[in-house]
């Protein structure tokens, strides 16, 4: 008897029938013909590509140009983006021969209130200029701390709530300056040469995307909309940076300025308590001197700088961050001097159209003061 899995007796039994693809003898004719008519094939109108290419790129300037005219139209000019791998490249300098500078870190008060060629004009040496607006030094500070490259002389502005709070907007930059790729300095160096110093709209103020996010849109219930903040700068290519003139010109765009921050003014975030904010002041600070500590004893001058602010942006600091708390502890746990503008008269009555920068022609006067102040408070800092 033949085995039950006998190959020829599977075979029988599991080959699959052959398709007859002949057209059905049974189909109506007008069916039929399906299998024997030619494939169409769609005519390709006659069209002069260059012409068709020359009418493409003249749309695409036009277009072009009336968005560049548009933002040249609202103040806007030419300047370079104050991107992660420019601030990057700012800090390499330190280990590329240049460890002996004056570095400044802090927030965007030093990054608008100090002018590099009015210090310059002054002192004779350029600072570097390591500020990130929207985010706490302390990250940097220890960076440099770590860097023994770093031997110069270190000015820290303090602005008290993102200091005390370790808030960090632009941490990625510090963190990653290290390991910026070929394809970020490639790409930095073509929009530096190419884009940057031609065009306005190069700007991420500017942004399509960033333009229709910040729309009227209609509000949904249970969802709560933040307006982020808008333009206020003009960034130079080595990082020097100040006041964008429309926001001391046009009263309702410094309105608008003093809105953004007041969102942040009267309460606390989400989630946090009054004893959060506190165990925050005291450990950032306790991090602060730690990193003023190292600098100390490698022979580095360090100066904290408490830039001016006003209105209800200062009400708001001196309510929430209180000097007694903050300022004081930090000079005392750090062991070094420190400048704050309400105990110096030559560092008051400058114009703050938003509360909490100077306006360009201020920040050169600024400057200028402020160097003289320095030179009494911490000569070191200015010593040749």
């Amino acid at each position: 008897m033949p085995s039950s899995t006998s190959s020829s007796e599977f075979a029988a039994v599991s080959a699959p029938p052959l398709v007859d693809m002949s057209p059905p003898t049974d189909m109506p004719h007008r069916n039929a013909e399906i299998y024997e008519r030619p494939p169409y094939i769609r005519p390709v109108p006659a069209v002069r590509f260059g012409v068709a290419g020359i009418v493409a790129m003249l749309v695409f300037g036009v277009l072009l140009g009336g968005w560049e005219a548009y933002f040249r139209s609202k103040g806007a000019v030419p300047q370079f983006v104050a991107s992660d791998v420019l601030w990057a490249m700012q800090r390499a300098r330190i280990n590329n021969g240049e460890g002996n500078a004056t570095v400044l870190i802090g927030s965007s008060r030093m990054l608008f209130d100090v002018q590099l060629d009015v210090w310059e004009k002054m002192d004779g040496r350029r600072p570097i200029q390591l500020a990130l607006e929207g985010t706490s030094p302390i990250t940097a500070l220890a960076d440099l701390a770590a860097d023994t490259a770093f031997r110069g002389r270190l000015m820290i502005g303090v602005s008290p709530d993102l200091f005390f709070s370790g808030f960090a907007y632009r941490g990625k930059a510090i963190a990653n300056w290290r390991t910026q790729s070929l394809t970020d300095r490639s790409g930095q160096w073509l929009s530096m040469h190419l884009l940057e110093p031609v065009f306005a709209f190069v700007d991420p103020d500017f942004a399509l995307f960033t333009i229709l996010k910040r729309q009227e849109w209609p509000a949904r219930a249970g969802v709560h909309t933040r307006v982020n903040v808008r333009k206020l700068t003009l960034t130079e290519r080595d990082r020097n940076t100040h006041m964008w003139p429309r926001v001391v010109t046009d009263t309702a765009y410094a309105r608008l300025a003093r809105d953004i921050w007041a969102q942040d003014f009267g309460s606390l975030p989400p989630g946090v308590t009054p004893a959060m904010v506190n165990a925050g002041i005291i450990a950032e600070t306790k991090k602060a001197a730690a990193a003023v500590a190292t600098l100390r004893a490698r022979g580095v001058p360090v100066l904290f700088i408490r830039h001016p602010s006003a209105g209800a942006y200062l009400d708001h600091e001196n309510k929430a961050f209180p000097r007694q708390g903050t300022w004081e502890p930090l000079l005392a746990q750090s062991g070094v001097k420190g400048i704050h503008f309400a105990d110096h008269p030559e560092l008051q009555g400058f114009e703050l159209p938003e509360w909490s920068h100077l306006s360009h022609e201020s920040a050169r006067r600024y400057t200028a003061a402020l160097y003289g102040v320095i030179a009494r408070v911490e000569p070191a800092i200015v010593a040749h």
